[in-house]
């Protein structure tokens, strides 16, 4: 019987075959720790690409340290990252911008704090940011940008504007943000969008073509003539009202809902030839700043008295118009800030969480909207 021969690797084989096995084994060895590394930096939240770069720059230690931050992740991902920097990025808040991190860079060449640096990123979109970065480092950042609501890109007119008026911070502020820099009737913002929180003044306007989403006829006895016509939802709301008064023993009825553009054209041309142009730039809205057209005012009045502002109704719509979403529009004491004058019987419908908030807080619509909806 032949015999099997039995393959032997020359020794130099067998030195270069285990060389191999230990290359290959070290090269698992050391996957299987960096992928180990990798998942702790991203159960920290960081992203994968971050994660790899932190490693390859020695910065694990850091980071862990330093725990979960948003800022750091967007630096690490960033082509923009400087290591002279880390300190500052992660003491600065996050904001979800394209050019974050070299918009941090330029703030941080100008001399900006920290604290600072995190005020201008969270008051401006990347546009803004970008072109703050690029003027001459403003001294006092606080002043303006302390109040929650300031914009970055208005900070030329807020200097202005106080220069010009001697006004608070805060009141320039809303009052810039409100386009009342500006003269009345010029350069004013268009609303597009029907909305119960709408903003329709002497700056924000609506045009030709604006109509409510939900217009529908109000029936009688909750107005006072066939025809009229408003926004559904300030109807429903105005007839729960109108019930519950009803039980109480008041009467309350619709005078005048939605007009369209060319309504408020007629009734600006009427008064007008009637009393001439002083008198309709003081008391009279011109076409697209009425509120009439959102078709979520109503001017209510008495079914006892003429005279709203000396009947019951009045007093009873002062303390609870606001439980079913209305709010008394155009008050004396507030009539800078409206730019409208007082009308006792003129309200909004504004839903029943705005109503509270303003009822509660005695401040117009629009330091609402200025604070919490003028994004």
């Amino acid at each position: 019987m032949k015999k099997v021969k039995k393959l032997h690797l020359k020794e130099p084989f067998n030195k270069i075959f285990r060389i191999m096995l230990v290359i290959l084994g070290s090269l698992v060895a050391l996957f299987i720790f960096y992928r180990y590394q990798i998942g702790k930096l991203e159960h920290l939240g960081y992203s994968e690409k971050a994660s790899r770069n932190i490693l390859f720059q020695f910065k694990k230690d850091y980071i862990l340290s330093v725990g979960e931050n948003k800022t750091l992740n967007a630096a690490f991902e960033s082509v923009d990252y400087k290591e002279e920097n880390l300190d500052h990025y992660s003491k600065i808040v996050y904001q979800n911008h394209k050019h974050l991190i070299s918009n941090i860079n330029r703030l941080i060449s100008k001399g900006y704090s920290n604290q600072n640096i995190s005020m201008i990123l969270k008051h401006g979109s990347d546009e803004d940011v970008i072109a703050f970065s690029k003027r001459e480092k403003v001294k006092y950042v606080e002043e303006f940008y302390s109040i929650s609501y300031a914009k970055l890109k208005y900070y030329d007119r807020y200097v202005h504007y106080a220069d010009e008026t001697g006004e608070d911070e805060e009141t320039v502020v809303l009052y810039v943000n409100l386009g009342m820099d500006e003269e009345d009737y010029k350069n004013a913002t268009i609303v597009k969008e029907f909305s119960p929180s709408m903003l329709v003044n002497k700056h924000w306007m609506l045009d030709e073509s604006f109509k409510p989403d939900d217009l529908i006829e109000i029936k009688l006895p909750y107005a006072s003539e066939k025809g009229m016509k408003a926004s559904k939802v300030a109807i429903n709301a105005f007839i729960q009202m109108y019930q519950d008064a009803k039980k109480e023993g008041y009467g309350l009825v619709i005078n005048s809902s939605y007009r369209s553009y060319q309504d408020q054209e007629e009734i600006v041309d009427t008064y007008r030839s009637l009393y001439g142009d002083s008198y309709v730039e003081k008391y009279v809205a011109l076409p697209g700043y009425s509120e009439h057209q959102t078709g979520l005012a109503f001017d209510i009045g008495s079914t006892e008295k003429n005279v709203f502002a000396e009947s019951k109704e009045y007093d009873w719509m002062l303390k609870n118009a606001y439980r079913y979403g209305f709010i008394h529009r155009f008050t004396k004491s507030q009539e800078e800030i409206t730019g409208f004058r007082s009308e006792p019987w003129h309200y909004r419908y504004v839903g029943k969480k705005i109503a509270k908030y303003i009822q509660e807080h005695q401040i117009t619509l629009e330091e609402y909207f200025a604070e919490f909806l003028d994004s």
